[in-house]
């Protein structure tokens, strides 16, 4: 708990957390031998990174680790809304053969909005592409020449890329910057039959402002597996048919886990050999 996590922390070297615990300011300052901070998983969100910094404690992540996991789940959404899977299921659970109800549409030749290009950004970029969509791109950050140039992809602002996308994935961190980054602004650029997936952090999107969008017919749908406070159970938007909604499982895979703590525990060893 919290409080035990509090009672402990002075005697560790080395704290690697999930994302479920928070190391606050507090917590770190009470971490007086503490040399190295790990985060199993791709956010460091969780983790007071000026106490860390203010405490020269050095903060490493497996950024890497849920990428293929991640962009693979993407596209498992898009699919998903694209040809209504989840409300079909939940039909034919009831009893019900609604046919003619389940036209809908293929992913090839579609507008692919990838918000953040950074290592699930390109992977999804790369996926997308062998299913024929277009890619457009939005990074505050230089975009990798290689990949842009293989994926045909548009590099724009994001205005534009809300404009002009079907299907729009965020792949940002969680920063002052970005807190509802996707607002009733930005939702009202995009095309009423466009579909927005996050599987970056909750709080990206403004869930108030998407619930309103989506119930009005303003967008054709969402995907969420994170949000602004989980557990998310009983959330509004599950009165909705047209938005997916997943618990935060992005790189809920076996490989994907598997590789985060390897990937962790090698940092851990290099650094402490002077490595890295």
């Amino acid at each position: 708990t919290p409080a035990q996590l509090s009672e402990e922390i002075a005697r560790f070297d080395i704290v690697i957390v999930r994302s479920r615990t928070k190391l606050t300011k507090d917590l770190i300052g009470r971490a007086s031998r503490c040399k190295i901070i790990a985060r199993v998983g791709v956010g460091l969100d969780n983790v007071d990174l000026d106490a860390a910094k203010a405490g020269e404690i050095r903060v490493i992540n497996a950024a890497e680790g849920a990428m293929t996991a991640v962009a693979e789940l993407v596209l498992g959404l898009m699919l998903g809304l694209a040809r209504q899977v989840p409300r079909m299921d939940r039909a034919m659970r009831n009893g019900q053969w609604l046919k003619k109800q389940a036209a809908g549409s293929e992913l090839k030749g579609k507008y692919l909005g990838i918000v953040g290009l950074g290592n699930i950004g390109k992977r999804l970029g790369r996926l997308a592409r062998g299913l024929n969509m277009n890619i457009i791109g939005y990074d505050v950050v230089p975009v990798d020449k290689e990949f842009s140039r293989d994926v045909g992809m548009l590099k724009t602002d994001l205005d534009t890329l809300l404009q002009s996308s079907d299907y729009i994935s965020l792949h940002v961190p969680l920063l002052k910057s970005t807190y509802h980054m996707i607002n009733e602004e930005k939702l009202s650029l995009m095309k009423p039959t466009a579909k927005i997936i996050n599987t970056s952090r909750g709080g990206i999107v403004d869930e108030d402002a998407l619930y309103g969008a989506l119930k009005d017919g303003r967008l054709g749908g969402a995907a969420l597996d994170v949000f602004e406070s989980e557990p998310a159970t009983g959330h509004r938007l599950t009165e909705l048919d047209n938005v997916i909604l997943t618990p935060h499982m992005g790189a809920q895979t076996v490989e994907a886990q598997t590789l985060a703590a390897n990937i962790v525990a090698e940092k851990i060893i290099q650094i402490l050999r002077g490595v890295i």
